[in-house]
């Protein structure tokens, strides 16, 4: 999709991390305990039958705990993932666009299917909403492959007014091919250095205040 010039670290390309849980407030509690920093509460996402906090990162990046909604029927495609964790961890993310349109047009240049661009949104506890698109490469619904999200022109972003005093220092990409993940990441437009594992995994690291937090 773009040329090696053109191709941008995984760790400037992100936008948010999700960190997924069982339970919100279990995961709100468990980030606070490990970084000092209390997540704030989102909102639940329609339809998709999940809900978050959130926490910045700063420079436009974020970190995103995100739950199913006990209020929404659960058959949203993180759900049964979320469900089964006992503990907090990884469980995908996404790299910003100022034109998912374009980001489409290149995919299907390159003979990749994908799901999108899809309109997302959600109402955010101050009552106001929050909207978005997404797309997605087919058969990575999440995981080591990101999807894409284009903000809408009027959103503030959630780095901006999610609460601060942690930084991403080290963000990591482990699979059991990690030749054949780093030339799809670099069809996107990504360069990363991906160890080898037996499952796909992201290991993240931050830096807030007084604490280090490694996990995944």
């Amino acid at each position: 999709m773009q040329g090696n010039e053109t191709l941008i670290p995984a760790k400037d390309a992100l936008d948010h991390l999700l960190v997924g849980v069982a339970m919100l407030e279990e995961g709100i509690g468990w980030v606070e305990r490990n970084t000092g920093v209390r997540a704030t509460p989102g909102g639940s996402h329609p339809g998709a039958g999940t809900h978050n906090a959130l926490l910045s990162l700063g420079h436009r990046q974020y970190l995103e705990i995100i739950a199913p909604d006990p209020n929404q029927t659960p058959d949203g495609l993180l759900v049964p993932v979320l469900k089964e964790l006992r503990t907090p961890r990884p469980v995908g993310w996404a790299v910003a666009t100022s034109d998912i349109e374009a980001v489409a047009r290149g995919l299907h240049t390159a003979g990749l299917s994908f799901e999108g661009p899809r309109l997302g949104s959600r109402k955010q506890p101050d009552g106001s909403r929050l909207n978005w698109k997404t797309l997605r490469l087919s058969g990575h619904p999440y995981g080591v492959i990101p999807f894409f999200i284009e903000w809408a022109a009027a959103a503030v972003h959630p780095a901006m007014d999610s609460p601060s005093g942690c930084q991403l220092t080290s963000f990591e990409l482990e699979h059991p091919d990690p030749e054949a993940t780093s030339q799809m990441l670099k069809t996107l437009g990504i360069l990363a250095d991906i160890k080898r594992s037996n499952h796909p995994t992201l290991k993240i690291q931050l830096e807030c205040r007084k604490k280090v937090l490694r996990f995944g």
